[in-house]
C-alpha cells in the first residue's frame, strides 16, 4: 500500500525554523530520505515553495475563480510530502515519527487509493482507462 506523508506548518513551527541553519535542515531531511531509499519504501516526494507564491482555484456555482496565495491560515498550509510504500498504516506511521520536523509541525499520514478501492466499479469505463493510464505512465517513467 502507498501512503502520503503530508507536512503541515503551524505558527509554532514557523517560529522554530527561523533560527535554524538551513544546511542542517537539508542534511537532516537528506538523511531521512536516504534511510527511506535504503529501506526501499520511498516512492516520491518534494518540498513546496512558499504558499504566497501559489495560486488557488476556487470552485463556486459559477466559473472557477483563481486567486493568489496564500490560501488559508498558517494552520491549513502544507509545505511538502513523501509518498512511501508500506505494508500497513502502522508501518507508515513508524516512518512518519522518524521525520526530522521542527516543534509544531504536523505530519498527516493518509493511504493513497488503489484499484482495490474500486472493485465495485471494475466495469466502469474510466476505472478501466485508469488502469491503462497507470500502466502507460509506469512504462514511460521506467525509461
Amino acid at each position: 500500500m502507498r501512503y502520503m506523508l503530508i507536512m503541515r506548518n503551524t505558527a509554532e513551527s514557523l517560529r522554530a525554523v527561523e533560527g535554524l541553519d538551513f544546511e542542517q535542515v537539508i542534511n537532516a531531511m537528506g538523511a531521512f530520505n536516504e534511510s527511506m531509499i535504503t529501506a526501499g519504501v520511498l516512492r516520491g516526494g518534494d518540498g513546496l515553495t512558499d504558499a504566497g507564491d501559489g495560486q488557488v482555484v476556487e470552485f463556486t456555482d459559477g466559473d472557477p475563480v483563481v486567486t493568489d496565495g496564500p490560501y488559508g491560515e498558517v494552520r491549513e498550509l502544507f509545505n511538502g510530502y513523501w509518498i512511501i510504500e508500506a505494508e500497513s498504516k502502522q508501518d507508515a506511521l513508524a516512518w512518519a515519527v522518524r521525520a526530522p520536523l521542527t516543534p509544531g509541525q504536523k505530519l498527516e499520514v493518509r493511504r493513497i487509493t488503489d484499484a482495490s478501492d474500486f472493485t465495485d466499479f471494475a466495469d466502469n469505463e474510466f476505472v478501466k482507462k485508469e488502469e491503462g493510464w497507470r500502466a502507460e505512465q509506469e512504462g514511460s517513467s521506467a525509461l
